[in-house]
């Protein structure tokens, strides 16, 4: 072990560009089997980083990525950072323990959104990579902050490109649609988006929530066939063991 609490591999090496670290950790109470995508909503990197490291936001994140590309490590994997706040995945309540935090820079829709700059992108896919690869998390657990607070939060949001990750294998993408939809009324559905992982408190933000995810194009939290197909089978290739 290293003093920051870090094994030697989990230094990423030429993947991080510098450390700043946040007094805003603390021990882990699980095992990593998660990764969740944020944006800061905030002005610049800098201010980012000053709020993430402010004792008294209690906010922080293991690692921030720049516009332009620049990783800064805020919190050693091996310890809890606090990114997650009230959450849910997939039966976990305490995200921030079972979890590696990455906010990118970003305006978020608060401050003018748009797309993610390539080269940010191009530093977050090898990070990704590495971290997956280390923990052996699986791909429907490499999520976004919305997935899992859906009630409270829409990043990293709909023009997050999730859909270049799956094609490296470092997500799940949009299942293609096999057998159309089988829910013959909502409550049927609401149960499925909750076997899926979701918090669905909020019926409707947990829909756009979904939506936000794997229909982007139309987030509107209604229930419809489309929708309806895509979680069909996305339960159904869980279930058969293609979706890990």
């Amino acid at each position: 072990m290293t003093g920051d609490g870090a094994t030697p591999q989990h230094h990423r090496g030429e993947l991080v560009h510098r450390e700043q670290f946040s007094p805003n950790q603390n021990e882990r109470k699980l095992p990593i089997s998660m990764l969740v995508v944020h944006y800061t909503e905030l002005e610049s990197q800098a201010v980012s980083i000053e709020r993430l490291c402010d004792p008294e936001a209690q906010v922080s994140a293991h690692y921030i990525i720049s516009r332009e590309g620049e990783v800064v490590r805020l919190v050693p994997e091996a310890k809890r950072a606090w990114h997650a706040g009230k959450s849910l995945w997939r039966g976990v309540t305490d995200v921030n323990s079972a979890s590696i935090g990455i906010e990118l820079d970003h305006p978020g829709h608060a401050l003018g959104y748009g797309p993610f700059p390539d080269a940010q992108i191009d530093a977050l896919l090898p990070l990704i990579a590495a971290i997956v690869k280390d923990y052996d998390i699986p791909r429907a657990n490499v999520v976004a902050h919305s997935d899992i607070a859906p009630a409270r939060k829409i990043d990293p949001g709909e023009l997050f490109p999730w859909e270049r990750l799956a094609e490296l294998g470092l997500c799940l993408g949009t299942p293609k649609i096999a057998l159309g939809d089988p829910f013959d009324n909502d409550g049927a559905f609401y149960l499925a988006l909750e076997r899926y992982g979701y918090d669905i408190t909020d019926g409707r933000k947990a829909v756009e929530a979904f939506q936000r995810r794997w229909r982007p194009r139309q987030i509107d939290g209604e229930i419809d066939g489309e929708i309806r197909a895509i979680l069909f089978q996305l339960l159904l290739d869980r279930d058969a063991g293609r979706t890990r």
